[in-house]
């Protein structure tokens, strides 16, 4: 058997590189599940496997996982009842918007946070595009900025163009394993690519009649940095969704609600309509930011829907 780690997926096919640096096409043998809920891709980029050789082809067969440390995963976008498995065993995420070119979808940060905080994945939002701010746009980053920092998320922001922020953001990348996360058209192969050229990420144009990014990448692929250090670029991701967490979930890995939360009255409290309730106590006094209920309140409804339809299923 042989050792190695998973550095690209394209469906039915693995790229494994070897201990040794080779690099193995590969398939799977047998059925994987995650936590008892199927999967549509059994083994993620970053997963540590052993593996047999073919020695007719030089292919490969992933006969076993080694424990995972943390993984990253979603609801499949093409089959709701499934789980997609984005990435496993990183040491941090980022999660890449900007403000303008395309507008801001906030939400998707706090989706991708809910994706990443179960594991306690530290992570860092950045606002690419700088050179394109205005003064609205750049009260916009300093509100957001407040906002993230003051629950424990560090913000940058960068330009890819001309060069605001990417050596702060190159210096975060060394020696780790880097999930890079954003929305179609947010320049974040642009920015990979200004900081490591070589690595010819594809980019993507944003379409002129709607000024949403075209998909321009289709599978997770983990790239070695030349300073150290490695990245995992996931797919376009239109939409984050998650079928395997509960409403009691959702509250959970919203720190700052999940903070407020011991003092609530009701130990079940949805922070909704319930009495002496310290989340919405918190909100009125501007303790806790409106963007960030709103995006719980979502989330939260999403949960109860899901799993309404799972009862009744039963």
């Amino acid at each position: 058997m042989h050792k190695g780690t998973v550095i690209k997926s394209t469906g039915s096919w693995y790229q494994v590189r070897l201990e040794n640096g080779d690099l193995i096409q590969s398939r799977v043998k047998g059925k994987f599940r995650l936590d008892g809920l199927p999967l549509t891709n059994p083994v993620a980029v970053g997963d540590q496997v052993e593996m047999s050789l073919n020695d007719e082809d030089n292919t490969g067969n992933i006969k076993k996982i080694l424990p995972r440390r943390n993984y990253v995963v979603r609801q499949s976008p093409r089959r709701k009842h499934y789980l997609h498995l984005i990435a496993s065993n990183v040491d941090q995420a980022v999660v890449i918007g900007t403000i303008i070119e395309p507008m801001l979808k906030q939400g998707f940060i706090d989706r991708f946070l809910l994706m990443t905080e179960p594991y306690n994945i530290p992570t860092t939002i950045i606002f690419n595009k700088a050179d394109l701010y205005e003064e609205p746009e750049l009260n916009m980053f300093t509100y957001l900025k407040d906002l993230y920092e003051k629950i424990g998320y560090q913000v940058l922001l960068v330009s890819a163009v001309d060069g605001t922020g990417t050596e702060e953001f190159k210096a975060m990348l060394k020696d780790k394993i880097t999930l890079v996360g954003g929305q179609s058209g947010v320049g974040k192969s642009s920015l990979v690519n200004a900081i490591q050229s070589n690595l010819e990420l594809r980019t993507g144009d944003i379409s002129d009649y709607s000024g949403k990014g075209m998909h321009t990448t289709t599978f997770a692929e983990m790239f070695p940095l030349t300073f150290g250090g490695y990245i995992i670029d996931t797919p376009g991701i239109k939409t984050l969704s998650f079928n395997n967490l509960s409403g009691e979930d959702v509250a959970h890995n919203f720190r700052e609600i999940f903070e407020y939360s011991k003092n609530c009255k009701y130990n079940n409290c949805t922070h909704r309509d319930e009495p002496k309730c310290a989340v919405k106590e918190a909100l009125e006094e501007e303790e806790i930011s409106e963007l960030r209920y709103i995006n719980y309140l979502t989330l939260l409804e999403e949960m109860e829907e899901q799993n309404s339809w799972e009862r009744k299923k039963m």
